[in-house]
């Protein structure tokens, strides 16, 4: 199979973008539409393929847009439809694909469905919510949680009744068992499908059904009595039967329209996760993996995570990595910022659609918010998990130069959440003048991606090697150039033998972007926490591979 004959959503990068945090074109301290189309020649330079928009709808922002107000319309803090429809226009002109952000799990307690619902216990779109009369001692129906804290119930006093919210209270969740439910949440689809947009990320798709028999959740006994939600097994609140049935009506719309796609934020075991692509792959093109936010740091884990997700993906799914999102510290944190580079690196040449974060091309670290400037609903619900849990720390505004304000925004009131303190010298003009800053490297492997098809659509396979801080695995493609990548994930020089890939490489990409030239595979160098790319010369026998 060429690499022609591959959707460009296997082959591409997504890049994904938190509006209010990308670039301020108008000055009142928040990003907006038109701050992205003025960053487009940048965002080209990435070599990405699509954009994924956080939200952008009209939303009262009490959790920063995924309490949407109007599903069909644009926060005047972004901009406009106008607005939209040039970015749109302009993005497809430079070769890029965009994605919306869909929220068809809960609304704002603001969207006009809400108001009517909780207008009257009559009104006919009462039961698009889940209402529930209060428990046998008068309070919540059951021992649900908010992932925010405390109960996900909130009582309507003029009704009686509460209704469910699985996050902030002003978020109500909808009952897609009532029969009008999804097919107003596909019209959504539509709207934005006939706009141009080239398919959706799906917020929390696997959350989307509930018990109906609101049966109380059982207690976790592996709870380690940090975060209250995992308190209990969300067994009657997430992944249940019914789910996928619902997801693959979501993506019949998708697939109404020529080349789109559909990407679902799964947080589930591998083995569930892998349900999501559907029965006869009519689910979600990409249920997005986030395991790698997860997995612990070593070499090891990683391997044996990649090598459990490859062996279960079903026949024909397509598989996708995630390193940092706008829920997560971001990798330099997380993994240290030496290992920031093989992060990168990692995400970049496994088998499969990357999806970037911005600003991770920087090697950006995660900012510490003072307390009177949080914004994350978590942060200021749960002020004691403010450093483990908080979400602002990850979505600070991107440091594009060293002048006052990062280059984001010339607000006389500053940003909406402050900048990384390290701007001056972490920031795009400073790195796209070093060789070997994370930027360039980033370029060095997007631009190498897009050029190879073994790195793009090639096969995956794992080398044994007898350093347990080193994954090596090895990328080809029938008539093309391949690829052995090695990357140490811990402190100490080593030295590998991995001659059953041939004699000698060319090194193709070095993490410290300083490395270049012909090496002999039987004596390799590596250098603590470096990653190699290899381009290998002569054939490869891949038996000798595990």
């Amino acid at each position: 199979m060429s690499v022609n004959e591959w959707a460009w959503w296997q082959k591409g990068i997504v890049y994904q973008i938190y509006p209010m945090s990308f670039q301020d074109s108008d000055q009142d301290g928040y990003g907006d539409l038109q701050g992205i189309i003025d960053r487009l020649d940048y965002l080209q330079s990435l070599n990405v393929d699509a954009l994924w928009l956080s939200p952008v709808y009209p939303s009262p922002l009490h959790d920063n847009g995924y309490d949407v107000a109007d599903y069909c319309g644009i926060h005047p803090l972004f901009g406009d439809l106008e607005t939209f429809d040039r970015l749109l226009e302009e993005v497809h002109a430079a070769g890029m694909k965009l994605l919306m952000d869909l929220v068809p799990n809960h609304t704002s307690d603001e969207h006009h469905w809400f108001l009517e619902s909780r207008s009257s216990r009559d009104n006919p779109k009462r039961d698009w919510y889940i209402w529930h009369d209060p428990g046998p001692e008068g309070g919540p129906p059951n021992n649900w949680l908010s992932h925010f804290g405390g109960p996900a119930w909130t009582l309507d006093e003029a009704s009686g009744q509460y209704y469910l919210h699985q996050f902030d209270t002003h978020q109500p969740e909808l009952n897609y068992r009532h029969p009008d439910v999804l097919p107003a949440m596909q019209e959504v689809m539509r709207f934005w499908l006939d706009r141009g947009v080239d398919g959706f990320r799906v917020d929390v798709i696997y959350r989307m059904v509930k018990d109906e028999l609101f049966r109380d959740e059982p207690a976790n006994p592996d709870w380690d009595g940090i975060f209250p939600f995992q308190s209990l097994i969300h067994c009657r609140t997430q992944d249940l039967a019914g789910t996928q049935k619902l997801v693959a009506q979501f993506r019949k719309v998708v697939d109404e329209y020529s080349d789109r796609v559909m990407v679902g934020e799964v947080y589930l075991p591998l083995d569930r996760l892998v349900r999501y692509y559907g029965r006869d792959l009519s689910g979600c093109h990409l249920p997005f993996n986030f395991h790698l936010l997860l997995c612990e740091w070593k070499a090891s884990a990683v391997r044996r995570l990649v090598e459990e997700y490859e062996s279960l993906l079903p026949p024909g799914g397509w598989p996708n990595w995630v390193a940092s999102n706008h829920d997560r510290p971001r990798s330099a944190t997380r993994v240290t910022p030496r290992q920031a580079r093989v992060s990168n690196m990692l995400l970049l040449t496994l088998r499969g659609t990357p999806t970037v974060y911005y600003a991770e091309e920087l090697g950006h670290e995660s900012v510490d918010i003072p307390a009177d400037v949080v914004r994350d609903p978590i942060s200021l619900n749960l002020p004691e998990l403010a450093n483990s849990m908080g979400r602002d720390q990850a979505r600070t505004p991107m440091p594009w130069d060293g002048t006052c304000q990062a280059g984001f925004t010339r607000s006389a009131e500053g940003p909406w959440l402050p900048l990384t303190p390290d701007y001056e010298t972490i920031n795009v003009a400073a790195q796209q003048e070093r060789a070997d800053s994370h930027l360039n490297l980033f370029r060095a492997l997007t631009r190498l991606r897009r050029q190879a098809p073994a790195l793009s659509v090639g096969d995956y396979s794992s080398l044994d090697t007898p350093y347990e801080e080193v994954f090596a695995f090895l990328r080809t493609h029938p008539g093309s150039d391949s690829y052995l990548i090695c990357l140490n994930f811990g402190p100490r020089d080593l030295q590998l033998d991995v001659s059953c890939c041939g004699a000698r490489a060319e090194i193709a990409v070095s993490s410290s972007m300083k490395r270049r030239g012909v090496v002999d595979l039987s004596g390799l160098d590596l250098a603590g926490a470096e990653g190699l790319l290899l381009r290998l010369c002569g054939p490869v026998e891949k038996p000798d591979l595990q």
